[in-house]
């Protein structure tokens, strides 16, 4: 076990998030941790942007030009306005971070791996090495020789970064880096998380460490499901076979367990989902189940995504999606009379991160401007205050429609200021790297079984949490109905389960935060149920939050009555902007090769809902639990304690998955496991399951630069002898090869890929003449040809001839693979 690299690496980390904390301090002062809990990422997204910039140039020089950078930074902020530090939150927030950090390591320790199958760790490693190999920015496509990468790459260009800076090999650098990413994505959920609960009058530690166990611990409803179904089907089995004295004893209970199980089973029939797996024994649980529930998708939460390991863009995304939604929450929080500070965070801090996540996770990029939109448009201060005064005083009305009309065109115009600018700040991504791709409408519907599965973590929090807000608002329930029923009527005509779940939720939100009361409740005309303009009464909030009795006087409005009615906050928000994301798949996708239909749409997309609602649900959760006052409701008395019962059976239950995948995999016999030996060096496996190609794969990597070679085209199965090499010899040592996986057709088209794959079947068994010439034209180094070459080519009348071309021959041969060199000036 590598423990020295462990210490340095977490060292490292901590002191990036030390140097981030001007900086931090300086957007979020007014946050209940003072940005302590983003304080890394902050650091991240420095460095980020200046490499990207300078990598241009020159990659070996960029980590150090970017650290100078960001020291220059922090040094300056420092002088000029000093840092405001909590150390008891700095001491929480490292031990957030170091805790989680030493979780994964020890996860990954044990299952290190790269391995092809189940999942993109080959495309991921490949990438990390490929960045190390190149010279400047964008790095060659190791799938794809003499063409830059066409993916978004720019997670992996800061692990490639952090490899540099502590000179680390690629095969360690790459857990390492995975264990950064999970430990900073933890760490921002729990200080944003319980930044939001303290806006609210919700202790801070307590929505924190809510947040944070939603992003690294819980799981959806599947195995919890699953689960029941299996004990109860096995109390009930085991009691029906009962006789006798005991039988009789216990036939009450053996009706209960009866009447049970039949409930189970027609709730079940009603939903629709699958019952398999764990529920026909703790021996047939698969932590993989989990992941697959709606048909046709991918639905990963966190924890499944970091055990199964790969460095993919989804894992690495999230982090920055949460820094982007910090700063969402610092102009939600900030005063309108500091106009100048508002329009730095939307127009200055947006922008910036937008363009980052566009190469970091392409996915985030559009939710980072909608996240923009909505809070312009739902936060305290008049979207109206963000204009010139002249032209706002020009544009001031009486008139309620033309006022709503004036806020949603300014927020729409902020959201397409900050995709404008990430753009710019993007460019050469688009421009070169990114991969186009074909939007489509109206695929296959969810059902609802499944979606109540894999969501369900969060809408048992977000449902009493948006009533107790909204019943004491509504009078007239008659109007309710009606509203309920239209949102019936529009599942119906768009055969959408999932406007059932989600569109009340997206219309309560908007209402409580853009209204002082529901259509049909306490006021009288729609203007005078606009809520104004409350920023004059936001204050910094305290590091502990609330004590669950006073509140702040800017989160209240009152009813006609003259009651106190608290207000959501922006916990309602990313609610809200979760809940428009989940819509929005069922309606639109993104057709691409990456899967059929709407896969990756779903996936990529509820990876981000994920991130938004476990801030959300753990602000929420903590104003459950802790906040109970008369202007409430489900508050105070025998509420009290249903609610923390509650909360700890959501905790328990969602925490079944994260007990048996833990224990199964650090018990795990698999091939690719180290259990017995941990380990985390990416590449060990290599010599145990492939032998045969491992010394020749060793002597690839060696190689200095990015010399051309061939390979078979490869895919997720690497067995050379029934073709299917994976490309390994490219894929783990980030040297281009003409053609590797075939990612290619979805990143280069069919007919490019088709090409090169005949171009390579000429190589290895054309005509000699042929052969030199797609050799040169290519530039082509080093020729490699190992079991999964001799499968795919060697089956042909001829088989494999390259090695007649004049100029090509035999550099290195191993009993399984022959490395033959091409010398081009005898071409």
């Amino acid at each position: 076990m590598e423990f020295l690299l462990v210490a340095l690496w977490l060292g490292v980390f901590l002191a990036l998030l030390l140097a981030g904390l001007p900086l931090a301090d300086a957007l979020f002062g007014r946050l209940a941790d003072r940005g302590v809990g983003v304080a890394l990422v902050c650091s991240f997204t420095v460095v980020w942007l200046v490499a990207y910039w300078v990598g241009r140039v020159s990659l070996d020089a960029a980590p150090f030009v970017a650290v100078a950078a960001l020291l220059a930074l922090a040094g300056g902020l420092v002088a000029w306005r000093g840092v405001e530090l909590d150390r008891r939150v700095l001491a929480e927030t490292v031990g957030v971070f170091t805790l989680a950090f030493l979780f994964l390591v020890a996860i990954r320790a044990v299952d290190p791996a790269v391995h092809p199958p189940g999942g993109e760790k080959f495309l991921d490693f490949g990438l990390l090495q490929s960045l190390l190999r190149a010279e400047t920015l964008p790095p060659e496509d190791m799938w794809f020789a003499g063409e830059p990468v066409s993916y978004y790459y720019g997670g992996h260009l800061l692990a490639s970064l952090l490899a540099r800076l502590t000179a680390t090999e690629a095969r360690f650098a790459y857990n390492l880096a995975l264990a950064g990413y999970f430990a900073a994505f933890v760490t921002a959920a729990y200080g944003l998380a319980g930044s939001v609960a303290a806006s609210r009058d919700s202790p801070r530690w307590l929505g924190g460490v809510f947040g944070a166990f939603f992003v690294g611990i819980a799981s959806n409803l599947t195995t919890p499901l699953r689960l029941v179904v299996g004990l109860v089907d096995g109390w009930a089995a085991a009691l029906s076979g009962l006789g006798g004295i005991l039988g009789t004893v216990l036939t009450p209970v053996r009706l209960v367990f009866a009447v049970l199980d039949g409930l189970i089973g027609a709730l079940i029939e009603i939903l629709g989902v699958e019952t398999d797996g764990l529920a026909n024994g703790l021996g047939k649980f698969d932590y993989w189940d989990a992941s697959r529930v709606i048909d046709g998708t991918i639905n990963e939460f966190p924890l499944f995504a970091w055990l199964n390991g790969d460095l993919h863009a989804h894992m690495m995304g999230p982090p920055f999606l949460l820094l982007a939604a910090t700063v969402c929450l610092a102009y939600y929080l900030t005063p309108a009379e500091a106009v100048w500070r508002r329009r730095g965070l939307l127009f200055g801090v947006l922008p910036a991160l937008a363009g980052l996540l566009a190469v970091v996770n392409t996915w985030s990029f559009p939710s980072v401007a909608g996240l923009t939109v909505l809070t312009v448009l739902f936060a305290p201060a008049s979207a109206r205050t963000l204009l010139p005064e002249p032209v706002a005083e020009w544009l001031d009305t009486d008139d309620w429609r033309l006022d709503e009309l004036l806020t949603l065109l300014i927020a729409a115009g902020s959201g397409a200021v900050v995709v404008v600018g990430g753009l710019l700040l993007s460019a050469p991504f688009w421009l070169i790297a990114a991969s186009g791709r074909e939007i489509a409408l109206f695929p296959p519907r969810s059902g609802l079984g499944a979606l109540v599965l894999v969501h369900g973590t969060f809408l048992p929090v977000f449902v009493p949490y948006l009533l107790r807000h909204a019943l004491p608002r509504l009078r007239d329930g008659w109007r309710t109905a009606a509203m309920l029923a239209v949102v019936a009527v529009i599942a119906v005509l768009s055969q959408a389960s999932a406007v059932v779940l989600f569109l009340p939720l997206v219309g309560v939100g908007w209402a409580l935060l853009r209204w002082r009361d529901l259509p049909g409740g306490v006021g009288t005309r729609m203007g005078d149920r606009l809520r104004s303009d409350r920023a004059d009464a936001e204050t910094a909030v305290s590091a502990d939050g609330g004590d669950g009795d006073a509140g702040t006087g800017g989160d209240e409005s009152a009813d006609a009555d003259g009651r106190s009615l608290p207000l959501p906050g922006f916990e309602t928000v990313l609610l809200v902007a979760g809940a428009g994301l989940v819509l929005l798949v069922e309606f639109v996708y993104v057709k691409e090769q990456a899967g059929p239909g709407r896969m990756n749409t779903v996936f990529k997309t509820y990876a981000q809902v994920w991130a938004l609602w476990a801030v959300a649900a753990g602000a929420a959760l903590a104003h459950l639990v802790w906040r109970h006052r008369p202007g409430l409701a489900l508050s105070g008395g025998r509420w009290r304690p249903a609610l923390q019962v509650f909360a700890a059976l959501l905790i328990a239950g969602t925490s079944v998955y994260g007990g048996l995948a833990l224990t199964s995999h650090f018990a795990s016999d698999s091939v690719y496991a180290q259990t017995d030996d941990p380990t985390l060096d990416a590449t060990a496996f290599v010599e145990r399951v492939h032998p045969k190609e491992a010394a020749a794969i060793r002597w690839i990597d060696r190689l200095d630069g990015r010399p051309t070679i061939t390979t078979a085209p490869g895919s997720y199965v690497w067995d050379g002898e029934r073709n299917g090499g994976s490309s390994a010899p490219s894929s783990l040592t980030g040297v281009p090869t003409v053609l590797g996986w075939h990612h290619e057709i979805g990143y280069r088209g069919q007919e490019a890929y088709d090409r090169r794959a005949a171009d390579l079947t000429t190589i290895y068994t054309g005509d000699p003449n042929e052969s030199a010439a797609l050799l040169k034209a290519y530039d082509v180094r080093y020729v490699y040809v190992g079991p999964a070459e001799r499968a795919t080519y060697g089956t042909s009348l001829e088989g494999i001839t390259v090695d007649e071309v004049d100029g090509v021959t035999v550099a290195k041969q191993w009993d399984a693979v022959t490395i033959y060199e091409v010398e081009q000036s005898r071409l």
